[in-house]
Formats: structure tokens, C-alpha cells, sequence
């Protein structure tokens, strides 16, 4: 260890012990957690066309009200009426899947979000998504 300390090294310190500038306390963790503005929309019995035009209104309202976070139940499609039609798959709900393709599919929607992901398990877990929707630049 070198016991010399510079003349430059001792007038720093001088400045700083004198300073009135305050160190931020690094013990303290502060929680830069971000705060979303929510609102969610169950699907649960809709038709493939009322859930499409009610998700397409739910998303341009919610877009206006600059919300950020929208959580989308469509259900796991367990007691829809898929078995009774042969050319739909029985393992796949109708609106788990249609729901966010329609979305996807739709430049206007797609125009305003930013993305769509999986949901939490105590938002629905796989019988619900999120639309995470970009900031309204028009309102200020």
C-alpha cells in the first residue's frame, strides 16, 4: 500500500469532507418499479365476432384513455362447443388462440401496442393474455 498521497488527492478530499453535496446511501434500494394504468376485459362465452369487435373497441378506448396494460381472459377454452364440430381441433380453444391473431393480424391494433404477452398465473394464467399499448402522443 502506498502511504504517500498526492497533493491533488488531498485537496479532493478537503473539497469533498467540505462540501455540502450529499452521497446517495447505496444501502437503501430504491424500487424502479413501473406503474401501469391496467384495465382488463373477459371474454368468457363471446362469439369468435363479438370477441373480435369487443377486443378492437376494448384496445382503441383504452388506447384514447392512455392506459397502458390491458389484461385480455379468453378462458382455456375447456367447455366451448369445439367437440362438437370435426373440423376444429378439441385440444385448442377457440378464442385462447383466435383472439390474439386477430390482433396481430390487424395494423391498426398493432399500430398501437407495443406487445402481447403471456399472462401471470393470477391474471389467468394460460386463459388470459396481456396488451402492453404504447403511449398516446396526442394526449398530454
Amino acid at each position: 500500500m502506498n502511504d504517500n498521497i498526492s497533493y491533488k488527492d488531498k485537496k479532493d478530499w478537503n473539497n469533498f469532507i467540505n462540501s455540502r453535496d450529499k452521497v446517495p446511501d447505496k444501502d437503501v434500494k430504491t424500487k424502479d418499479k413501473k406503474i401501469f394504468k391496467t384495465r382488463s376485459i373477459d371474454l368468457h362465452g363471446y362469439t369468435l365476432d363479438e370477441a373480435n369487435k369487443t377486443i378492437e373497441n376494448f384496445i382503441n378506448k383504452a388506447f384514447l384513455e392512455n392506459i397502458n396494460k390491458l389484461i385480455v381472459v379468453t378462458g382455456k377454452g375447456l367447455h366451448s362447443d369445439n367437440e362438437k364440430n370435426p373440423y376444429v381441433s378439441k385440444d385448442l380453444g377457440i378464442l385462447k388462440y383466435s383472439v390474439p391473431e386477430f390482433i396481430s393480424n390487424n395494423n391498426s391494433l398493432m399500430g398501437m401496442i407495443n406487445e402481447i404477452t403471456d399472462a401471470k398465473l393470477e391474471d389467468g394464467g394460460s386463459g388470459a393474455f396481456y396488451v402492453f399499448l404504447k403511449k398516446n402522443k396526442s394526449i398530454k
